[in-house]
């Protein structure tokens, strides 16, 4: 019987360890993910570009393939990349995510030469899109999980350095709540967005109430425009990121003139205006100089990928 007892007691105290550990991986992912809001934000608002064109019956099972490239892309990929390279290989965590800022300044700035040059739209890494509406599903599916990548590895790299130091095992655990909990905010958010028109021709049609079918009206009317309005937020969140990912990469490596004097810039900035808007103008006026950088970066990088890089890669796929 004692033995008995003496087991109970230690199932008891390995319960209330594994309780404890819960209750720290929850805290510290909360954490962490409070840290990557910014991204997340970014994240949410470039998405929905990619459901452009699309009829409404395709809308969602389009978020949920690119929902679940996104899971795999933080949990099969960047996770224990992430870990492998934060414990064995820190040196390299820059330059790879200097690489993923720079493919977001160039997918940006593709979008604003092609409303500066718009008979000259530039078609890199993208093949001819048929007549197949299966086939630009697929294409428009795969790019937005490119983009995706990109992005949580941003999003993960954020979530990392905020976690307190500890094992290997708390770290993945913590990072994996971080990786799912963001997803299902971020496509949740997308699948609301672009099924609001919807639910608003439902209330309008349905209503039974005249402000109820009022509120569908509006909302049918006013969300095509959000959505033209959204498209530009992820374009500019797009060059902004990017355009921030690649000036801290070069900060770190030593070469951070240009980021620090934009930080002085930003800070004259937020100094300049009224204290209680001091810290807002400081972020964006930073955001918009990191933005203004992505946008450079970007239109610098378009002749190198579409006569070197696109050019090459095309003769070795064929």
């Amino acid at each position: 019987m004692s033995g008995l007892l003496a087991l109970l007691d230690d199932v008891a105290g390995i319960a209330k360890v594994a309780a404890a550990s819960v209750d720290d991986v929850a805290a510290q992912a909360a954490k962490a993910g409070a840290k990557a809001a910014g991204a997340v934000i970014d994240d949410a608002a470039v998405t929905p570009k990619y459901l452009q064109g699309f009829s409404a019956s395709r809308e969602l099972p389009i978020i949920w393939r690119i929902a679940r490239g996104s899971f795999k892309n933080k949990l099969l990929y960047l996770l224990p990349v992430g870990l492998l390279l934060a414990n064995f290989a820190p040196w390299a965590i820059s330059p790879l995510l200097m690489l993923g800022g720079a493919y977001l300044c160039f997918e940006g700035a593709e979008k604003v030469w092609h409303v500066m040059r718009p008979h000259d739209e530039v078609q890199v890494f993208k093949e001819d899109v048929p007549g197949d509406p299966a086939h630009l599903e697929e294409q428009k599916a795969a790019g937005a999980i490119k983009t995706d990548f990109i992005l949580s590895a941003e999003i993960m790299t954020i979530a990392l350095a905020a976690i307190p130091d500890s094992n290997i095992w708390m770290e993945a655990a913590t990072l994996a709540t971080v990786g799912i909990g963001i997803t299902v905010a971020v496509y949740g958010s997308v699948a609301l967005i672009v099924k609001a028109d919807d639910f608003g021709l439902f209330l309008y049609a349905n209503g039974r109430l005249g402000a109820t079918r009022w509120f569908g009206r509006m909302l049918v009317r006013l969300m095509p425009g959000f959505m033209k309005v959204l498209t530009i937020v992820g374009t500019a969140a797009m060059l902004w990121v990017g355009g921030s990912i690649v000036l801290h990469g070069l900060d770190e490596l030593g070469f951070g003139g240009l980021s620090r004097q934009i930080y002085d810039w930003a800070s004259g900035a937020g100094q300049a205006a009224p204290a209680a808007w001091a810290g807002i103008v400081k972020w964006v006026a930073r955001a918009a100089m990191d933005g203004v950088f992505g946008v450079a970066l970007g239109l610098g990088l378009i002749p190198l990928v579409t006569k070197g890089i696109a050019p090459l890669i095309a003769r070795l796929k064929s």
